[in-house]
């Protein structure tokens, strides 16, 4: 983080903080060390000062070894500080033109030691670091990093002070009708609803005989209103905005046009979300619009909310990353906030749980030579945001340039298909970018090279089995 040979053209910021320590071990260190851990981590500093014009300049330490000494004993006291995160070499003397100085590295802490504080009580204790300085945690924060800590994830709670009239059956027929079509001799289609419900996490029957649901269930597959009672912030908002910004079409979860679930709003934006665009970016867009719901903390405060420009796609939910995001960047690795609803949403083919859907997002990016996604973490409320770069001068329903032939038509088709089930000339149409004849036409030579049928619901066509 800081090139020791340089640190005078270094200054105090969201990562790097400075201490003379002439006095001894400063008592403000251990808020700095709180508020590195449970933010982003960053290096603390003693025996150097921070001058007026913002630079750093070194200030001998006559006795390092017995500050350090001071510091191990402290952080080690369970009544002084929550938990040591460090390791030895995370502290080190350093000789600077002959000035000895210490610094500290102090990591982000992991999900399960979050949130690192000082003293005895979390609430009092409990600091983050925002722009150049420390802040007392609020309540809010500091219980979204307790619910974090937890192994069982809170949408694995069974409601037992709800019935299974918060279900919307129409959402449960639509997402049942998903699983057959993607889980083909598992008997999805033969169960009764209660059934099915519980074999899928959704609900639980308990000792009165009735069927309570779980929180992935509620929010999954529940009513707005229903919803919004177990969890008063929830929000999901949609948003497409043209060229000067204006919104041209929006789906609000509290409109109460329709179900307000999840699951319905993801059915209801996954075609709109990458109407227009390349259909080789189709799938991580889709899937990045579904790990936000995967990993929003419905606690939080703030909503869902994904915003489609012209030149980029905005996805942004509560809640703060549970692991590194340099982690979730290099992937291999799987933490969803709510491991169920993950679950219900891989069931029906969305996401891996592999920990690869981030790295292999960033790869397409690089292929296609666009800017690199870019993922964000603030606080204050805890949020997370993905920008999605796109090509530049491609607007929704554009044609495709010469060079997209015919196979990247049924590429495109494909791909749609395999999610919707079913395809008819005006979805095509959209997806391709081109008008309903034109698409028709797509679909009937699919059909005559036998990759396509006709259904017989009249709903257009769908793959052949």
């Amino acid at each position: 983080m800081i090139d020791f040979g340089r640190i005078e053209e270094y200054g105090e910021n969201n990562r790097i903080e400075a201490k003379r320590a002439l006095g001894g071990l400063p008592r403000s260190i251990w808020e700095t060390y709180s508020a590195f851990a449970n933010s982003f981590g960053g290096i603390l500093l003693l025996g150097v000062e921070e001058l007026e014009d913002k630079s750093f300049r070194t200030v001998n330490l006559p006795a390092p070894e017995k500050l350090i000494a001071e510091f191990w004993e402290i952080i080690e006291d369970k009544q002084r500080v929550s938990g040591n995160i460090l390791s030895k070499d995370d502290v080190v003397i350093h000789e600077i033109d002959g000035d000895q100085i210490i610094s500290i590295t102090v990591p982000r802490a992991g999900r399960r030691e979050r949130p690192v504080y000082i003293g005895n009580n979390p609430y009092l204790g409990s600091y983050r670091r925002d722009g150049e300085g420390d802040y007392h945690c609020t309540p809010e924060e500091v219980r979204m990093m307790l619910r974090d800590r937890e192994e069982r994830t809170l949408d694995e709670k069974v409601l037992f002070h709800m019935r299974e009239d918060v279900f919307v059956s129409e959402t449960v027929r639509r997402y049942r009708a998903y699983l057959k079509d993607r889980n083909p001799g598992r008997g999805y289609g033969t169960e009764t609803e209660d059934k099915l419900l519980c074999r899928i996490g959704a609900g639980r029957r308990g000792k009165d005989g009735a069927i309570h649901p779980t929180a992935a269930g509620l929010l999954m597959f529940g009513y707005e209103d229903e919803i919004v009672k177990q969890y008063p912030y929830f929000y999901l908002d949609y948003q497409e905005r043209g060229a000067d910004g204006g919104i041209q079409e929006r789906i609000v979860s509290n409109s109460g046009k329709w179900s307000g679930n999840l699951f319905d709003f993801y059915l209801k934006i996954s075609g709109k979300i990458v109407r227009g665009l390349p259909h080789d970016i189709h799938r991580p867009v889709r899937e990045a619009a579904a790990n936000c719901m995967v990993n929003g903390d419905y606690m939080g405060s703030g909503g869902l909310i994904i915003v489609k420009k012209q030149d980029e796609i905005c996805i942004t939910n509560p809640g703060s990353f549970r692991m590194d995001i340099l982690e979730a960047v290099n992937g291999g690795k799987s933490d969803p906030r709510n491991t169920r609803i993950a679950k219900l949403f891989y069931l029906v083919k969305v996401g891996t749980r592999t920990g690869k859907g981030v790295p292999d997002m960033y790869r397409v990016w690089n292929r296609k030579g666009w800017r690199m996604p870019e993922i964000q973490e603030r606080f204050r409320p805890d949020r997370i945001t993905l920008k999605l770069p796109l090509a530049a001068g491609r607007t929704d329903g554009a044609k495709k340039d010469v060079l997209f032939g015919m196979q990247e038509y049924k590429d495109a088709v494909l791909d749609y298909v395999t999610w919707a089930i079913y395809v008819n000339g005006k979805e095509a149409g959209e997806e391709l970018g081109l008008n309903v004849q034109e698409a028709e036409a797509v679909l009937a030579q699919m059909a005559e090279e036998g990759i396509l049928v006709r259904a017989k619901n009249g709903a257009g066509y769908r793959l052949k089995i």
